[in-house]
């Protein structure tokens, strides 16, 4: 089995990666001092930073930083890309390099293009770079365009885009969470009318339980381990749930903690491998449980919940076999797991893709919901329902309205504050806006930020349907796969400012409803790159009447904020924000009180059926079109990098040294006559990958690949209500290359 570097995760290792980073930062101290601007966090939605200062929470506590936080700084930090460079690198280097090696080579500082026949990136003026988008979109028209944003921007570029886009008369407006948390936002809508977690940062400080399903916190929201840890030092217990055995779900050692640090700290109280895919199946087994043993909350299932009996039935009629079977998770297990969720008084219960990339996403999530529901664990203090969100500003990002639809009261209001009509219907969401490219319906597209092409299924696809497009826009600091593979028959590169360079102030919201306020500051490497606002409204400028707004104001965050204020329901506050420098909650999205934003008031359960994908396939049976044993495989992410961007080839929590891997449980790899490092072909009809075998604990019958480069096998499988790409239900083969 490969062995982890360290022996639980943080701790020492982490200590010298700061200090690593330090030095690629051009020094510790300025590292330091920039960490401690008052900017918020670039990197998860668990949000820190603002105005208490950098490293802080909204709770006060210091210091609050991870390895995320110091790689995304460090990134931006770094050295930049010349003209020389440029020519040292051509096009066919660049489609072979790694997405580390592309990070590595630094930021974007002046706007670039590359043509079909070109071999080179090219630097281009400005006036050029905007002249030409302008003319592209103008060609285009807006049917045939599209506009999506990633969570790295900020909310006044948000707005500002989505008002640009509206207004030029296209709804193809979306965002990154479609492929991410879309599920979730879908599901909770369901159940309780907000689209968001209904907890603050507060309630993890009140809570007796909490529920990681799906999720790895450990590698990718590191400070979320903190409360954990303060959690089980008060009596609190956690239940993690996850086909494989994570290091520092299990083992932790927090630097800014000094007990922790020291001694190490205990995660998790219980941890359950399902299969991938049996989550439906084991949410319903500990509400089977629950339910048998007496322990649902009668009162305030008839007081405060619609849909029970029906859900109940469905559980009662349920058989213990078949969902043991299809969870995979002993019957033993799932007792101690409701004896947990018995002996608490309060709980939350918290996920991330592990949920949400399936093509059952939405009923995860509502199934998960329903074990919360039937404890009475939803609107009151330390109960709840709480997304992992994955890039610092996603959840703003969609509360901006970067939509294909807007909800009655925005739509309502844009019309009142900017003359645009609700929108007929809804425009192309981000899957059916890659539909459109690879049928050659899309002219333009405009990308501020993020890598769509590597938060596709199917790579081959992607990079056909985007290099389908006439000419593609990317609003970027750093050069990815998109850039490369992604890129238009004309594609442009125009160079944006970090948040902490902007030259006005920006928001962002956090997971937990959050809006921080981020000063900005001085660019950390010399260029031409501009602030988002001004790159959209530069845009705007040229393809829309210049009668038809007023640019100077449109170019102004305080004014863009004031507009927030009049058009996004429960941003009210943010009007008031640069006089008051107060940043706040948003209203009516949480709930303490059990009064929910649902037509009858109530919380809905849902019936949610096993996923055929549970049922069909037998962990060790013939399938994935060959007579070799299916495998039921999972993408994820290592401890070295985050979303798509990745920072260091090196897993140090899994004890892998290198990204082309297929993890497998020891028990598959005897049964295969496979060992540790034998290469293998892993295959189905979607692609095929060569890669060398890292034994992992992960429970039999089931594998992980890393993302973004695993895509090759992921199949254009959705979860037809939420649009979101089913990353973690994909069944493959495994042979040795020369079978």
């Amino acid at each position: 089995m490969a062995k982890p570097r360290v022996s639980a995760g943080g701790g020492l290792a982490a200590l010298v990666y700061a200090f690593r980073m330090g030095r690629q930062a051009g020094g510790l101290l300025r590292l330091y001092r920039r960490m401690r601007s008052r900017n918020t966090c670039k990197t998860c939605a668990l949000g820190m930073g603002g105005q208490r200062g950098g490293m802080v929470n909204e709770a006060g506590h210091f210091p609050e930083v991870c390895k995320k936080s110091l790689q995304a700084q460090a990134a931006d930090m770094s050295g930049s890309i010349s003209e020389p460079l440029l020519r040292d690198y051509p096009i066919a280097r660049l489609r072979t390099s790694t997405p580390a090696q592309l990070e590595r080579l630094g930021r974007i500082t002046f706007p670039m293009v590359v043509e079909e026949n070109d071999t080179h990136l090219r630097r281009i003026s400005w006036e050029e770079a905007l002249n030409r988008t302008a003319r592209a979109f103008q060609y285009a028209g807006p049917v045939e365009t599209f506009f999506y944003a990633s969570g790295r921007a900020s909310n006044e570029a948000a707005f500002l885009m989505q008002v640009v886009a509206r207004a030029f008369g296209t709804q193809n407006i979306n965002n990154c969470s479609f492929y991410c948390h879309s599920a979730s936002g879908v599901a909770l809508s369901r159940v309780y009318g907000s689209g968001t977690a209904s907890v603050t940062l507060d309630d993890l400080d009140k809570t007796d339980l909490v529920v990681i399903a799906g999720a790895n916190p450990a590698s990718n929201h590191p400070r979320l381990i903190t409360q954990l840890v303060r959690l089980r030092r008060r009596g609190g217990r956690v239940i993690v749930i996850n086909p494989l055995r994570e290091l520092g779900l299990v083992r932790f050692r927090v630097p800014s903690d000094w007990r922790s640090f020291i001694f190490g700290s205990n995660i998790s109280d219980l941890y359950l491998q399902p299969h991938i895919g049996g989550d439906v199946a084991l949410f319903k087994a500990m509400l089977k449980g629950v339910l048998e043993a007496g322990g649902v909350t009668s009162e305030y299932i008839d007081n405060y919940t619609d849909g029970w009996e029906q859900v109940k039935n469905d559980v009662s009629a349920a058989s213990w076999d078949d969902l043991v079977a299809a969870s995979g998770v002993s019957r033993a297990a799932i007792t101690q797991a409701v004896d947990m969720l018995l002996t608490a008084k309060r709980g939350i219960f918290c996920w991330a893709m592990g949920l949400t990339h399936h093509v059952n996403g939405v009923d995860n999530v509502l199934s998960l919901s329903n074990l919360a529901l039937a404890r009475g664990w939803l609107g009151s203090p330390g109960c709840g329902l709480l997304p992992i969100r994955g890039h610092s500003n996603v959840q703003g990002i969609g509360s901006m309205g970067m939509t294909p639809s807007l909800k009655k009261a925005f739509a309502e209001r844009m019309q009142a504050v900017y003359g645009i009509p609700p929108p007929g219907k809804p425009g192309m969401d981000t899957y059916r806006s890659m539909q459109a490219a690879a049928d050659g319906r899309v002219r333009a597209a405009f990308f501020l930020g993020g890598n769509l092409f590597a938060s596709n299924p199917d790579r081959k696809w992607a990079s056909e349907a985007l290099r389908n497009i006439r000419t593609t826009v990317y609003v970027s600091t750093k050069l990815n796969e998109g850039h490369i593979h992604g890129r238009g028959k004309t594609s442009l590169i125009l160079p944006a400012l970090a948040r902490d360079e902007e030259l006005q102030t920006t928001t962002q919201e956090s997971m937990f409803n959050f809006v921080r306020l981020s000063d900005g500051g001085l660019p950390s490497v010399e260029g031409e790159m501009r602030s988002e606002v001004d790159i959209i409204a530069s845009l705007a400028e040229r393809i829309l009447p210049r009668d038809r707004f007023d640019w100077s104001a449109m170019r102004s965050h305080r004014q863009l904020r004031e507009a927030m204020a009049r058009v996004v329901p429960g941003y009210e506050a943010i009007g008031e924000m640069d006089r008051t420098q107060e940043e706040f909650q948003i209203d009516g999205r949480t709930f303490h009180e059990p009064q929910f934003a649902t037509p009858s008031g109530k919380a809905q359960f849902h019936v949610t059926p096993l996923p055929a994908f549970a049922q069909e396939l037998s962990p060790h049976g013939p399938g994935a079109g060959g007579d070799e044993p299916a495998f039921r495989l999972m993408t994820v992410r290592s401890e070295g990098q985050f979303n798509t961007v990745v920072y260091e080839e090196a897993d140090i929590y899994r004890g892998n040294r290198r990204r082309d891997v297929v993890m497998m449980a020891r028990e598959d790899a005897e049964r295969l006559g496979l060992a540790e490092g034998d290469r293998v072909t892993v295959s189905n009809d979607t692609g095929r990958l060569e890669v060398s075998v890292a034994i992992v604990d992960i429970r039999p019958g089931n594998l992980a690949m890393y993302y973004p480069e695993a895509n090759e096998l992921v199949p254009r499988r959705l979860d037809e209500a939420s649009g979101t790409p089913a990353f973690k239900s994909v069944v493959v083969r495994v042979q040795p290359p020369a079978r």
